[in-house]
């Protein structure tokens, strides 16, 4: 996607990201930083908007994103070790990657191959921020983990829990009438599923 500035913010702005910040249109515009150049998505930071906030603009289809019930805590999932995230409420991720390659893949896995490719795996708030502007980069059985955040245990070490965004097949807790929607979840992080891939950008930047 070439990083249009004016058009992402719009996009937002009528998702209605704006809103949700507690912002008027034009206080959030205020906050966009420049496009990088090339391609680029505009990201929504958990600082603005939380992640659990973000989720239910997400749409396929007409059916909401939404959060899996047992993920209260999203909020907790913060960048791991080793990623430094821009401290503004917007910011640019560039060259993004939904990882396919990796599928059947393991977090424990992949993360170092994200990396030793100079890559950066994607927080939860930057792969949805990504399908806010890009929702058809979220295909059934071509989904992806976001392997940047994870929340660290009180007693040190991290919960097992990966979050993962994918489309829902209406069983379970998800309810019927969310078949077919984008969904917020989680997968155990030594587990590996043919159907999720591991996104990763080139780089985050400030533009």
């Amino acid at each position: 996607m070439t990083a249009d500035a004016a058009a992402q913010t719009a996009r937002l702005v009528e998702l209605g990201a704006s809103a949700l910040a507690g912002l008027t249109d034009a206080a959030f515009a205020d906050l966009v930083p420049d496009a990088p150049a090339g391609d680029g998505v505009l990201v929504v930071s958990p600082s603005l908007v939380p992640a659990a906030d973000l989720a239910p603009l997400l749409a396929l289809d007409g059916r909401p994103g939404f959060v899996v019930e047992d993920m209260t805590d999203l909020a907790e999932f913060v960048p791991i070790e080793g990623e430094l995230v821009p401290d503004a409420p917007l910011y640019w991720i560039t060259g993004l990657e939904r990882g396919d390659e990796m599928a059947n893949w393991s977090p424990a896995e992949a993360l170092p191959a994200i990396r030793e490719r100079g890559r950066v795996p994607l927080t939860v708030s930057e792969g949805i921020s990504w399908l806010l502007q890009e929702p058809e980069r979220l295909e059934r059985n071509q989904c992806f983990m976001t392997i940047a955040s994870r929340k660290p245990k009180a007693r040190g070490g991290l919960d097992s829990r990966t979050p993962a965004l994918w489309i829902s097949n209406g069983t379970g807790r998800d309810g019927h009438e969310r078949k077919g929607a984008p969904k917020v979840g989680w997968c155990w992080a030594n587990n590996r599923h043919t159907w999720l891939g591991f996104a990763s950008a080139a780089a985050r930047t400030m533009g």
